[in-house]
C-alpha cells in the first residue's frame, strides 16, 4: 500500500499526552477523526520505546480502517515496528534522505522548518511535506523557535517544492488567514487535544480548511 497517495493534509492532528488533559489519546483522536482530521502525528517525548510502539499500533488499529494515515514523529525504529504510514523528523533528527532509505518509497515523509533557511535547504529533500512554523507563539513545543507570523509563513510557501503545512498556536480564530497564506493543511495540538469536544472542534477546523483550498 502507497500511503502517499491522495494525501489529506487538511487538518493534522499533532498529539500531545498532556494536552490530553489526562483523557484516554484513543477516544481524544477517534473524536477528532470523527469531526475530520485527516492525518495523526503520534508524539510521544516520555514514553519508552516499548509504550510508544504499543500505542501506535492501537491508534492503527483504529484509523487504519478509517483511511486516515498514522504518521510518527522522530522515531523510525517505532514507525517500522508498528508498520506506521510515516515519520515525520526535525532538524535535529535523521537527515530525510536516510529516513527515506530505511521507511522506503511508500511512506509518507513530513520534515519541519521553522524560517526561510530551513525552507530554502529542504529543496530537493525526499519528503511529501513540510511542516512550516511556528506561525505564532506556541507553548506545547519548548524548542519551536520564534514565530514567523503570516509573513514569514508566506516566505516558507514561496520556497516550498512539496505541500506546506503550518503549525504553532493555530486555532479556530486564525485558521482562515493562516489558510488564506496558501498552506495545504493545519497542523493542530491543543486546539484539538485540549478542546471540550474534540470532535467540535476538528469539524470547525475542517470547514475552515475545505473552504479556503
Amino acid at each position: 500500500m502507497n500511503a502517499r497517495e491522495n494525501l489529506d493534509l487538511g487538518v493534522y492532528l499533532v498529539t500531545d499526552r498532556p494536552a490530553f488533559l489526562g483523557r484516554d489519546p484513543l477516544e481524544v483522536v477517534a473524536a477528532a477523526v470523527a469531526g475530520g482530521a485527516s492525518v495523526v502525528q503520534l508524539r510521544e517525548k516520555r514514553a519508552t520505546t516499548r509504550q510508544f510502539v504499543e500505542l501506535a499500533r492501537a491508534l492503527l488499529g483504529l484509523l487504519r480502517p478509517l483511511g486516515v494515515p498514522l504518521i510518527i514523529n522522530d522515531r523510525v525504529d517505532v514507525a517500522l515496528a508498528a508498520g506506521a504510514d510515516g515519520v515525520h523528523v526535525g532538524q535535529d533528527d535523521m537527515d530525510p534522505r536516510d529516513v527515506r532509505g530505511l521507511i522506503g518509497p511508500d511512506k509518507i515523509l513530513g520534515l519541519s522548518v521553522t524560517g526561510a533557511d530551513e525552507a530554502r535547504a529542504a529543496r530537493g529533500m525526499p519528503v511529501d511535506y513540510l511542516g512550516a512554523g511556528p506561525v505564532f507563539a506556541t507553548a506545547t513545543k519548548k524548542d519551536a523557535g520564534a514565530p514567523q507570523g503570516i509573513s514569514g509563513l508566506a516566505t516558507m510557501l514561496a520556497l516550498a517544492e512539496v505541500p506546506v503545512v503550518a503549525i504553532g498556536a493555530i486555532t479556530a480564530d486564525n485558521a482562515a488567514a493562516v489558510m488564506d497564506a496558501g498552506v495545504s493543511g493545519l497542523a493542530v495540538v491543543s486546539a484539538i487535544c485540549s478542546a471540550p469536544d474534540p470532535r467540535a472542534a476538528a469539524q470547525v477546523l475542517r470547514r475552515i480548511a475545505g473552504a479556503k483550498r
